[in-house]
Parts: C-alpha cells; structure tokens; sequence
C-alpha cells in the first residue's frame, strides 16, 4: 500500500524518534545501579526495538509485517495510587555539569520520553489514512502508555512522583456539574 506524503513524513519523524528511544535506554541500562530500574528498562527495551523494526518495514515496503504489535499488558503493582507508599525523596536540582546520570534522573528521562512518545503516537494515528499504519500506531502508543505507567510507579515508589489525593471538596464541586445521559443500547455497540 502507498503511503500519503503526511504519512511519509510523520513516519520518519517517529522513526527518528525510536533511534534516540533506543539509544538512550542503551545509555540507562549501562547507568543505571538501581537493579529494579535496569530490569524495568530490558523488560520494555524489546518491544522498542520490535516498534523501530516495524516503521523501519513501512517505510522500506510502504507496508509492515503482518504480525501483530505486541502490546503489553498493563501492570499494577501500587496499592494505592492516591497515596505514596514512601515519603518524597528531597528536592533537586538540574546538574549542568552531569557527566553520567543518577538513577532518579535516568527515571524521569525514561518517563518524559515514554510520555512525548505517546503523545506523538495518538496525534500521529490519528492522521493515518493508511489502516495498517494506524492500528500499529495505535498499539505503539498503547505501549509507550503502559511503559510510562510502570515508570511512573517506579518513581513514585522511590518518593520520586508525587501523589495525593484530589481534595474532596473540588471533587464534589465538579461531579456536581454534570448529570448522566441515559444510555441506549444499539446494536452496534459492543460492550
């Protein structure tokens, strides 16, 4: 199937995108001491590889491989995610001078980048014509979300994330804004 010129070019920057993914977690993994840290990396590291794999093939056939993008599962493993389990670690500052990375800042790097990565994902398969090339997009951003969720919980375990719960008054306030619609079922609407 052809790509559209828009398709083109956003596959590249994606692509473009996946080198400096993988490159920096090549970087993390020979950084980081955490051993919680450096298995979380080289548990996510090949489904990055397999995801620049896969734009690498649309853009030397103009299609890819008809396997299916693995998706992740999405992995829980905070008690509760109103509360930290520990309290926040002390504040920091930028290191202009860094010439390698703490793991709390190797953490937030991973986080940042998972994060701009889903947001480029959703936009980008959005403006897919292309179906194949939309679904996959859409899986990588599925992935890149529930990467950044087992990230975020690693920081936020460390103290390094802050939560707290939502105040109840603000919480009140807004549900009190709006009503629920009825629902009718149609048929072709799948639960």
């Amino acid at each position: 199937m052809q790509l559209a010129d828009h398709e083109l070019h956003d596959l590249n920057e994606l692509t473009l995108s996946c080198v400096n993914s993988i490159t920096n977690m090549g970087m993390f993994l020979n950084h980081a001491q955490d051993p919680e840290l450096k298995a979380m990396i080289s548990r996510h590291y090949p489904f990055h590889v397999r995801d620049y794999n896969k734009k690498v093939e649309y853009l030397q056939q103009t299609q890819g491989s008809q396997a299916p993008f693995p998706v992740p599962e999405l992995n829980s493993n905070l008690a509760n995610t109103t509360t930290a389990p520990t309290p926040p670690a002390p504040a920091i500052t930028p290191r202009t001078n860094a010439q390698t990375l703490n793991d709390r800042e190797i953490a937030a790097a991973y986080l940042l980048n998972l994060k701009r990565a889903g947001r480029e994902y959703a936009w980008a398969s959005m403006e897919m014509a292309n179906p194949e090339l939309r679904s996959f997009l859409e899986d990588a951003f599925r992935m890149s979300s529930r990467h950044a969720y087992d990230c975020w919980q690693y920081m936020a375990r460390k103290g390094w994330y802050p939560i707290q719960p939502a105040p109840q008054a603000a919480i009140q306030t807004m549900a009190g804004m709006y009503n629920l619609v009825p629902e009718q079922t149609s048929p072709n609407m799948v639960m």
